[in-house]
């Protein structure tokens, strides 16, 4: 069911990343496709989100924007144990949000010469919440909630229009906006979203920011229009890495690689072990574990499939050189002193420690945040969180005797530019009497 990748005899100079590969994901060749999508809504908004909506998710619509009784009516309507583990949800990861909130820091470098780091938040946002294989009604969470904490003033949300919902997003995702209390929701999915929010169509003003979760049509029109708007990321299909030696529960260790591959036929499960008996062990709970899960075949195909696969090295070392250079959405350490090995992990999405900490908890009610780096993005990207809702501004006050103590640098750094015109803004100032300190 799932390859076996042995590194153990690997030369030192050997390019792990290369060496355990991911699925093909060609996020340029498909923007090729989408930049008519973008185009077509850039100069004919709504009318153009209608028409791809008949096209692609074969619903037809008169309006895109749903209305908040809607989204009123999915609440009421929703199964109390589902609302009960979202109020769980947004209540941990609240918290965890609010702990990120920086103040702003003050530097004083001499008297009179103040600079203010400030933090401000992003002024209207756009949040892009998938349909696909699966309702990801937590994604409306996991994008919300730090837009909220960070302070957006303006949030606007889309997902895709189910056929089977009467033309409107998954009841459960409608639901979940309803109780983050986001009224502002479009009935609008893939590049066509996207578009909308960065250009602006019908009643959605455009955004400064647009983050989420999408495939792979989505991903290209977030890559193609970035500058138009600001991304979070180019989300790829979804990754677990598992680092574990021979103290790994075994069928722990099946259940999480299947927790993943349910996702999506493109979804990577990769085992990085030390042990070939744990191997042994977790391919029986493989074989056993998946015969009897519901999504057999998508399971079946993403653990089949290249992106997947279990990968012997010598020692936990250089299983930690082995997931630090793939670096993974979403990396589990099953060892000895596991949280002493989850130190020293440099690269991931984020990381689960120990047994009891699987991803499905972090997709979930953890307190922290599912939407993450994937294709080895995690080696110079983070996972969403309030700063991606908040941007810098510094705040330059100087009084004019704190910038007659400087204004000679400034000059001979403007000279040695060859840009006289800032070395005589400095001078104009120096040769104005008068009061002003």
């Amino acid at each position: 069911m799932i390859r076996r990748i042995d590194l153990r005899d690997a030369e030192p100079s050997v390019d792990y990343r290369a060496s355990v590969p991911r699925a093909e994901f060609d996020v340029e060749a498909a923007t090729h496709a989408v930049r008519p999508i973008i185009e077509a809504v850039r100069t004919r908004g709504v009318d153009a989100v209608i028409e791809f909506a008949a096209q692609f998710d074969g619903v037809e619509q008169s309006e895109i924007r749903v209305p908040v009784e809607a989204t009123t009516a999915a609440l009421a309507g929703l199964d109390p144990a589902v609302r009960a583990a979202l109020e769980e949800s947004i209540r941990r990861l609240r918290i965890t949000c609010a702990a990120e909130l920086e103040s702003d820091v003050v530097s004083e470098l001499a008297p009179g010469a103040v600079i203010t780091h400030r933090k401000v938040a992003v002024d209207r946002v756009g949040l892009y919440v998938p349909g696909g294989l699966a309702p990801l009604v937590s994604s409306v969470v996991m994008n919300v909630v730090p837009a909220q904490v960070a302070g957006v003033g303006s949030i606007a949300l889309a997902s895709p229009p189910q056929k089977h919902n009467g033309g409107l997003p998954e009841s459960t995702i409608l639901a979940a906006c309803a109780l983050l209390g986001v009224t502002e929701v479009y009935a609008a999915g893939g590049a066509q979203a996207i578009a909308m929010f960065a250009h602006g169509a019908g009643e959605c003003r455009r955004v400064d920011l647009v983050t989420g979760p999408g495939n792979i049509y989505v991903a290209a029109a977030k890559r193609e229009l970035r500058g138009v708007v600001g991304i979070d990321s180019e989300a790829g299909p979804t990754e677990i890495a598992i680092l574990a030696d021979d103290s790994a529960n075994a069928s722990f260790v099946a259940a999480d690689l299947i927790s993943q591959a349910e996702h999506d036929p493109m979804a990577a499960s990769v085992l990085v072990t030390d042990s070939e008996a744990l191997a042994d062990a977790v391919e029986a709970e493989l074989e056993r574990q998946v015969s009897v899960t519901k999504h057999v075949d998508r399971i079946r195909t993403a653990l089949a499939g290249r992106q997947s696969g279990i990968v012997f090295v010598r020692d936990v070392e250089q299983g930690l050189d082995v997931v630090n250079a793939y670096a993974a959405e979403h990396l589990e350490i099953h060892t000895r002193d596991a949280a002493e090995v989850a130190a020293r992990v440099r690269n991931a999405g984020a990381v689960f420690v120990g047994p009891w900490a699987p991803v499905s908890l972090g997709d979930y009610c953890a307190g922290s945040n599912h939407v993450l780096p994937t294709a080895g993005c995690a080696c110079h990207s983070s996972g969403l969180s309030v700063r991606a809702f908040t941007k810098s501004v510094h705040v330059i006050d100087y009084s004019r005797r704190a910038l007659d103590d400087v204004a000679d640098h400034v000059v001979t750094l403007a000279t040695a530019e060859d840009l006289p015109g800032h070395g005589q803004a400095i001078e104009v100032r120096r040769a104005q009497d008068g009061a002003g300190q």
